[in-house]
């Protein structure tokens, strides 16, 4: 098994609130992670129908049979258990009572929300990082195939091809369980959606422009780009604009929690195609601001990332605030090294000042190299290298 960043997080909470949830997109190695970190936990989980029967008509005697110390799979699918396990915990309100996890994160939340606040920590779980892959000497030898595999561990773990593995786990989790979540209809209409996301990773996220390729209302394309991020397929990343003059972009960007699902999405077959598609540069954006992301979700921390954009154009891909400081940082996919790669960063420097601590420019080549404007980042150590 591959040891997740996230585990020693996991531990700690569970040493201190009744309750620890843990959502994540399905497929990332939740079930996995939580058996392992407690071997002593009974484990059940409520996709075996019987299991799940027996929770939904009888859940103070589920409890009762099962016990404490016990991690709920797929807990959603039971929401009346949530109110007999707060009726436990406020009796005994020890440490540790229950881990619960879901891959419906909209509707374990909303349980968890409904009937756990202040009971429980909830951490988010996502496919493998860099980091992870690095550290278990599994990390793909081209940057190319590190974008076309992504991090689902299942592929690594059971050495599936990802042109295998992807349409498959389209099929199964994106087309029928997302689409369940808000009784989404029209298979077709939303696998055209879904792609059409893809289509405008990187890019502004113009709600009315998209509503209207889509040929979809504003409420239902809301409604659906929530469902996505709530289900840790997509997510957004905001403007930054604090302290800072009124004319800059208001919307913000769309990507995608893992490569290898994003590269499936747009038709892309082997890792041969990769290198000339024309939304490589896109996908490897998406790659350095999903790790990022993951550095701070690893950890149960909060990300505050942003990206800026004036209304002349000028953009950094990437703000990071870090203790009252800003890192800013721009992302190339090339492998060569050129000085104009820092003109993005020099613009913002301009209204940001001194509060801008590091400056870097995240390259497609394998070595790290000191600049006079910054400095060079390799993909392969960007994920290692943060703390």
């Amino acid at each position: 098994m591959i040891e997740r960043t996230i585990k020693e997080k996991i531990i700690s909470l569970a040493a201190q609130f009744p309750v620890v949830s843990l959502t994540g997109v399905r497929q990332s190695g939740k079930s996995t992670l939580l058996k392992n970190c407690f071997p002593d936990y009974t484990y059940v989980s409520l996709e075996d129908i019987d299991i799940q029967k027996f929770a939904i008509d009888d859940p103070r005697g589920f409890l009762l049979n099962f016990g404490r110390h016990l991690i709920i799979d797929e807990a959603q699918l039971a929401p009346a258990l949530f109110s007999y396990i707060k009726t436990d915990i406020d009796n005994v309100n020890e440490a540790g009572m229950y881990l619960l996890s879901g891959s419906q994160n909209f509707l374990l939340m909303e349980n968890v929300s409904q009937s756990l606040a202040g009971r429980t920590a909830v951490l988010d779980m996502s496919p493998l990082s860099i980091e992870e892959l690095k550290r278990n000497g599994t990390l793909p030898v081209t940057l190319n195939d590190m974008l076309f595999t992504g991090g689902y561990p299942r592929i690594y773990d059971k050495l599936i091809a990802p042109a295998d593995y992807f349409p498959s786990y389209i099929r199964t989790y994106v087309e029928r369980d997302v689409r369940q979540l808000r009784n989404i209809g029209n298979r077709q209409q939303f696998m055209k959606f879904i792609r059409l996301c893809a289509g405008r990773v990187g890019q502004l996220f113009n709600i009315t422009s998209f509503a209207n390729e889509a040929d979809l209302s504003l409420p239902t394309l809301r409604a659906w780009i929530s469902v996505l991020e709530t289900c840790g397929v997509v997510f957004l990343l905001q403007p930054y604009h604090k302290n800072f003059n009124k004319r800059i972009v208001k919307s913000p960007k769309l990507y995608f929690c893992d490569t290898g699902l994003l590269s499936s999405l747009l038709g892309i077959r082997d890792v041969v195609q990769v290198e000339t598609h024309y939304m490589r540069g896109e996908i490897f954006e998406n790659l350095i601001v999903s790790e990022l992301r993951k550095k701070y979700t690893n950890r149960g921390i909060e990300p505050y990332i942003y990206f800026w954009r004036d209304s002349n154009g000028n953009e950094v891909d990437i703000i990071e605030e870090d203790n009252g400081k800003l890192n800013a940082y721009e992302i190339k996919s090339s492998a060569t090294l050129r000085h104009d790669f820092f003109k993005g960063i020099d613009n913002f420097a301009k209204v940001a000042g001194d509060l801008i601590n590091e400056r870097a420019v995240v390259y497609g080549g394998d070595d790290d190299f000191a600049h006079t404007a910054g400095s060079f980042i390799s993909w392969r150590n960007w994920g290692c290298r943060l703390r």
